[in-house]
């Protein structure tokens, strides 16, 4: 009984340091948020890092700064730099590490706040990056400190990385990091990915993705006869007809018993990112085109898959439309071919680290913890795939629906919480009990 009170006042004394911490966890986002870390084409991923980087080597942790030369997107002018910083506990034990990416998407059109000036305001943080995903950043880092803060003994070890280019797949950053060993045990034990899906939420894994480009060839001709040449532009939409007769029907019908959100992601997806087809509308020089049958046409597609499907299946689908077009009109010929692909992964929902943070979760804000899965991939992919760790799982503050959008925002009292839960996760994982 005495241990349990000890507990208890342990617990109270961190949970009232990090409400203490309400200023500084949205000083630290707006900071973070006024580094524009816009990918492509990789800005000031060097100055984020760093800021990162030294503010925790003040706090006692080894930090290391790699730069993942020879990755795609790499440069001395962009040079593709992750920060990893580690601390060690009083004895020897498993290690936590809190992994978020410092890359931010560009901010667009419709704002009608300064997207990089860091705005703090009636309780939140507005800014590009503000949501997906420096709050959780910050709230993470607000975790681990208050625990040191705090004096509180813990065994083993926990790790904060900043890593990039998680908006453009992740290759240059966790997937290189892990083929390097940083997410694999004996190094690392338990992930958290602080991704904005709610603070009540802990995200179990994601869809899989298979990107691909379809290239339907025709035969040029002169545009005034139309009837010597064969239009790639008409065989792409003889194509695009038979996604939607028959293939989006199909794929509405299966459901995933991964809990998808929102409802309608439980469900497989095709998008169709991009089409191009004949000349441009104008050339160089702003004349019109040439008269021309178009001989080339190409779509970019997207595909979100279930757990219950297979890569290979995915693409018999699309390959069965294409072979039955060309069945039906002799002159229809294609090329297809993979962009890239990710499969889906999930992990168990009695996994360690999730019910670590269901725990901290209710007993935060006194309600259940929801089970969520993402509908788009997140480096969770390369913990899985790369690095053969499965106690991974995505949970941090923020609303998912807000990421990518204009006037992009976090609640400041949600980094509050989710720091609270994740100092108390955190300590629950190295000590084996919830404090």
């Amino acid at each position: 009984m005495a241990r349990e009170t000890q507990s208890r006042d342990v617990r109270s004394a961190l949970f009232q340091h990090i409400d203490d911490r309400y200023d500084e966890v949205a000083d630290l986002t707006a900071s973070l948020i006024r580094i524009p870390t816009i990918n492509p084409p990789g800005d000031a991923y060097e100055p984020c890092a760093r800021f990162l980087g030294e503010r925790l080597a003040a706090r006692g942790f080894t930090v290391e700064y790699l730069r993942a030369e020879g990755a795609v997107g790499d440069s001395d002018r962009y040079p593709r730099l992750n920060v990893v910083a580690r601390i060690e506990g009083a004895s020897p034990g498993p290690c936590v590490h809190f992994n978020s990416h410092i890359d931010v998407v560009a901010p667009g059109e419709g704002w009608t706040v300064d997207p990089f000036a860091g705005d703090v305001r009636e309780g939140r943080v507005y800014g590009r990056g503000a949501c997906d995903m420096k709050g959780g950043l910050a709230a993470s880092v607000i975790a681990v400190e208050s625990i040191l803060d705090q004096g509180i003994s813990f065994a083993g070890a926990i790790e904060i990385s900043g890593t990039v280019d998680e908006e453009s797949g992740g290759y240059a950053g966790v997937a290189w990091l892990a083929e390097r060993g940083y997410f694999s045990p004996p190094r690392v034990d338990h992930v958290i990915i602080p991704e904005p899906l709610y603070k009540d939420a802990v995200c179990l894994g994601h869809r899989g993705v298979w990107w691909s480009e379809v290239e339907v060839r025709g035969r040029i001709a002169h545009g005034s006869m139309p009837f010597l040449g064969v239009s790639a532009i008409r065989g792409m939409g003889a194509f695009l007809a038979k996604i939607e007769n028959e293939l989006y029907p199909r794929l509405a019908q299966r459901r995933t018993r991964m809990p998808v959100i929102p409802d309608l992601a439980r469900q497989s997806t095709l998008n169709f990112n991009s089409l191009h087809g004949g000349l441009a509308e104008q050339d160089a020089t702003g004349g019109f085109p040439s008269a021309l049958v178009a001989d080339r046409c190409r779509l970019v597609l997207d595909r979100r898959y279930l757990l219950e499907e297979s890569e290979e299946d995915v693409k018999q689908e699309v390959v069965d439309l294409l072979d039955a077009l060309k069945a039906e009109q002799p002159e229809f010929d294609y090329a297809l071919r993979d962009l890239w692909s990710v499969p889906p992964t999930m992990t168990e929902p009695e996994a360690p680290v999730v019910r670590a943070l269901d725990r901290s979760i209710e007993a935060v804000l006194g309600a259940p913890a929801r089970h969520v899965a993402s509908p788009g991939t997140y480096d969770q992919k390369h913990v899985a795939r790369i690095g053969h760790l499965h106690d991974c799982v995505a949970y941090g503050p923020g609303i998912l629906e807000l990421a990518h959008q204009p006037d992009e925002y976090i609640d400041i009292d949600d980094m509050v919480a989710s720091a609270k839960i994740m100092a108390a996760a955190t300590l629950d994982l190295l000590n084996g009990s919830t404090p």
